[in-house]
C-alpha cells in the first residue's frame, strides 16, 4: 500500500539491535550495510518507475482537458 509506513514490532527491533551489537564491525562497516541495494534499479524496476511517471503525466493531462473551458469574455 502506498503511503503507509511499516511499523516494526518491539520484538523485531530488539532482535535487530541485538544482532548489530553482537557483531564486531566498525561503525563505518555497519553504515555501509545499513541500507540494502546499490542504489541502482533493475531494468524491470526502472521500467515500472518510468511507466508510473507516464501514467501520472497522462492523468494530469486528462484532468486538465476534462476541466470546463473558460469561454471568451463578452465584448
Amino acid at each position: 500500500m502506498v503511503g503507509q509506513r511499516k511499523v516494526d514490532t518491539p520484538e523485531f527491533t530488539l532482535a535487530a539491535v541485538k544482532r548489530i551489537t553482537e557483531q564486531t564491525l566498525s561503525v563505518a562497516e555497519k553504515g555501509a550495510d545499513a541500507l540494502p541495494g546499490s542504489g541502482h534499479l533493475t531494468p524491470i524496476e526502472e521500467e515500472k518507475r518510468q511507466l508510473r511517471a507516464d501514467v501520472k503525466r497522462l492523468e494530469t493531462e486528462r484532468d486538465i482537458l476534462k476541466k470546463p473551458r473558460r469561454s471568451s469574455p463578452p465584448r
